[in-house]
């Protein structure tokens, strides 16, 4: 065969061979190319980003996210972040059109070469994009294939930029950091403006294996890494021989970001998270990156939660001595059964409560162990209020000595004091502990903005760590007297004043249909006979309460108490009147709000504004305009003024009628002790029947705070008068309010134009009562006369504690 047949020959078989080759990479590409990811969903890419609740004061509040990430486009990017992550990973990207077919050659050869080593892949940075975007991590050849396919298209559709700026931010760098402004935040604490060349180096190292090359636990091959991305940076040009022998020499160390300050409020941050979820989604908030703006004050925050837990300790202890936190049995192995106490059942409540084990009792102290400090001791003075709990929260005898309260075994809590409770106590030896006991009883605090509904500070329980129940919103219970203030406004509103006498005397319904006659009764059995409206409210009467809502009618009640957003649904049924239909504290709060703000809507918010991950507002509360806000285009400059379109919802004279008598109950009714915070608090207690729970509100033209504690099993508080709202609701208002108030001038209630206030004496005092025009005592619109239809004085109980004595009206009074 000559020498041009053979060359023939071969041509013929390459020319077939190419063919053939041809053909068949075109029909893998036709194959595969079936069913691929519409690459194009990359130009609309958003990767999920963390979303940040702060408090009002810009603190953090919280933070969701699903992965860590910070995204920082590519033209913010220092230039060497870029060149050192395509030097490590991909050196001819700015050159190759999706796949780089030396890099492939290369890596068959050497995979060829050495069949027992670990097979050297070839992925680019765009294949990568394809893989972590698009595809899966099956290690298979029809997913490399497909992963080519989607290369080339994606090279063709987006910049080298653009595709950089997806790779840098969606990449995993260990330790959960995704993206490299993440991994530079939580490695190094810097952002990647303040990176250094070593820095950048390792981090650019780190995407073919971030657990291997982790600093901590392999620092030999992280350093190896590091100094073969700062080669591959000097062979590409990319930095200068000087440059990377000073960048070889640096010695790399972990900064862990310091502990970013995180505002406790975890009632408060979980009802923002349940209401996000609820307008934006799980995606939206896990994975959309919203700025959110909360309402919470942090300093009335910390308030309210050390006035509502002392609240707790106060009743707690008054209630007795339930036993042990736990008890060790065998106190040979006390350290190990200790520590698995403690581990599984941590104590809930201030941070100085800590656990210990009593390990003897002596005549008058107990020996404690497991302590931080190792030793310490109580002395009986700090265990005599510890008498045993009985049931309906009734309490047994005094403790005579400690061993009538705890035994050796026992697994206490304890806090450590310094000296006997009073003044010029004399000082306690060093590690003396106080015993403590962790309340049973639960409460909730709610405090808002008067004037906008935004909710300053919400505390839902003793500790969130104890349970995530949030009572300030979730727990829907019985108002009780609470409540009155609409039947009164209801009255108010049908012609009745402060002044109208209703008798105070035995009551009996009878709701038909066969049910039981109903015979409510006052709050300590008594009756004071004729009375005015004004005195009922303030000692809180349920038998003037019930007469004036059947003379009204219930119907008119329930309207009221819609209006004011107590309750969307209420029967229109006579025990109503004395709060036996269910809300929840912020809806109280909020009704009282109202009260105080003139009947103006408000809606109670958690939130100010949220932000998308652009910035862009999506959300504002605040209801009212500013004119003259922002910068000023052009002409002189004027004073800002918040324009506020809202209208009285509700005849604004009857409202003021009823808060100026609730001003009365924190005075000299059932809240009188509050008269001592010497300014006006339009309140009003509430005790439910069984005294199940205990309520107290409170509002001042820019302040209203609802507080309420109960059981989460509903049972009674115990009997007295402590248990109460007044006993027990009422002092944590005013540990609250004598904080949140300090150095802060008092804020009158505005009087709405026409009312009259007439100075009227009553029995034990006088005050300037207010009437509509037209009602006031002298004029054709003013009537005394009782719901019954008899005159002021007729049938008097002679028990009353009043004797039946008619309050004097006297005095002339000025139109306001």
């Amino acid at each position: 065969m000559s020498v041009l047949n053979f060359v023939k020959i071969l041509l013929a078989f390459v020319t077939a061979a190419l063919i053939v080759g041809t053909g068949t990479v075109a029909g893998l590409f036709w194959h595969f190319s079936h069913g691929l990811p519409d690459h194009k969903q990359l130009a609309d890419y958003q990767p999920a980003i963390s979303s940040r609740l702060y408090a009002s004061d810009g603190r953090l509040l919280a933070e969701y996210a699903r992965e860590k990430r910070v995204f920082v486009p590519v033209p913010a990017m220092p230039r060497r972040v870029l060149e050192a992550f395509v030097a490590a990973e991909d050196q001819r990207f700015f050159s190759h059109p999706g796949v780089d077919f030396v890099g492939v050659m290369r890596a068959v050869i050497a995979n060829l070469a050495n069949p027992g080593r670990r097979p050297e892949g070839a992925s680019g940075i765009t294949q990568q994009v394809a893989k972590n975007f698009l595809l899966t991590n099956q290690a298979t050849l029809a997913r490399k294939i497909r992963e080519a396919i989607l290369a080339f298209r994606i090279e063709d559709a987006y910049s080298k930029e653009r595709i950089l700026e997806l790779y840098l931010n969606e990449i995993y760098l260990g330790a959960g950091n995704y993206g490299v402004a993440q991994a530079a935040l939580n490695y190094f604490d810097k952002s990647l403006d303040e990176l250094s060349l070593s820095e950048i180096a390792y981090l650019a190292g780190l995407p073919k294996a971030p657990n291997r090359y982790n600093l901590s636990r392999n620092e030999k091959e992280a350093y190896a890494r590091r100094d073969y991305v700062l080669g591959r940076m000097a062979e590409d040009g990319y930095i200068t021989p000087a440059e990377l022998q000073k960048a070889k020499s640096e010695r790399l160390q972990y900064r862990r970001r310091g502990a970013t300050e995180v505002v406790q409020a975890d009632f408060f941050a979980e009802e923002v998270r349940r209401n996000l979820m609820a307008a934006y989604g799980e995606k939206g908030l896990y994975e959309g990156g919203l700025t959110v703006s909360t309402t919470l004050d942090p300093a009335i925050q910390a308030i309210a939660d050390n006035a509502l837990r002392q609240g707790l300790i106060t009743y707690d202890r008054r209630h007795g001595w339930r036993g042990a936190y736990a008890k060790i049995a065998d106190m040979g192995v006390w350290e190990e059964e200790f520590a698995r106490i403690a581990q599984r059942r941590p104590v809930t409540g201030p941070s100085s409560w800590q656990l210990a084990v009593v390990a003897k009792v002596e005549p008058k102290e107990v020996q404690l162990v497991g302590l931080p400090d190792g030793e310490g001791t109580i002395p009986f003075a700090e265990m005599t209020w510890a008498r045993p709990t009985l049931h309906d929260q009734q309490v047994g005898a005094p403790p005579r000595r400690p061993a009538d309260v705890v035994g050796v075994g026992d697994v206490v809590v304890v806090e450590k004091v310094t000296a006997p409770a009073g003044n010029n106590a004399k000082p306690y030896p060093p590690n003396t502990y106080a015993l403590r006991q962790i309340p049973n009883v639960e409460g909730g605090v709610v405090i808002m903005d008067t004037q906008t509904g935004r909710v300053l500070a919400m505390t839902g329980g003793w500790s969130y760590g104890r349970s995530q129940f949030n009572r300030a919103v979730q727990a829907a219970r019985q108002p009780g007297s609470a409540f009155k203030p609409f039947v009164y406004l209801a009255a108010m509103d049908a012609g009745f004043t402060p002044a109208s006498i209703v008798l105070d005397a035995p009551f009996s319904y009878d709701p038909g249909y066969g049910q039981p006659i109903w015979s409510p009764k006052n709050y300590g059995g008594d009756f004071l006979g004729p009375t005015t409206i004004r005195r009922g409210l303030e000692l809180s009467r349920n038998l003037m309460t019930v007469r004036v809502a059947q003379q009204v009618g219930m119907k008119k009640v329930v309207d009221v108490a819609k209006e004011f957003g107590v309750t969307d649904q209420m029967g229109a049924y006579l025990p109503m009147s004395l709060g036996a239909g269910e809300t929840t504290l912020l809806r109280m709060t909020m009704a009282y709000a109202m009260l105080a703000n003139g009947a103006l809507e408000i809606t109670p918010s958690l939130v100010d504004r949220v932000q998308d991950r652009n910035g862009k507002t999506v959300y504002r509360h605040e209801p009212r305009a500013c004119t003259g806000c922002g910068e000023q285009a052009s002409g002189k400059p004027t004073a800002p003024e918040i324009v506020d379109p809202r209208r009285p919802f509700h005849d604004p004279a009857s409202v003021y009628q009823v808060v100026h008598m609730m001003l009365g109950v924190t005075t000299r009714g059932t809240a009188g002790r509050l008269a001592k915070l010497g300014r006006p608090i339009a309140g009003k207690t509430g005790t439910t029947n069984d005294a199940r729970d205990n309520w107290f509100l409170g509002a001042t033209p820019d302040i209203t705070v609802g507080v309420y504690i109960g059981f989460d099993e509903p049972r009674t508080l115990g009997s007295g008068n402590l248990e109460t709202g007044g006993g027990n609701a009422a002092p944590i208002y005013e540990a609250i309010a004598q904080e949140i108030f300090k150095g802060k001038p008092p804020t009158p209630f505005r009087i709405p134009p026409g009312l009259r206030l007439v100075h009227t004496s009553y029995e034990g005092g006088a005050i300037d009562e207010v009437f509509k025009p037209g009602t006031e005592p002298g004029s054709d619109g003013y009537n005394q006369t009782l719901l019954d239809g008899s005159t002021p004085y007729a049938g008097i109980d002679p028990g009353g504690s009043q004797g039946g004595r008619r309050p004097g009206l006297t005095g002339t009074g000025e139109t306001y």
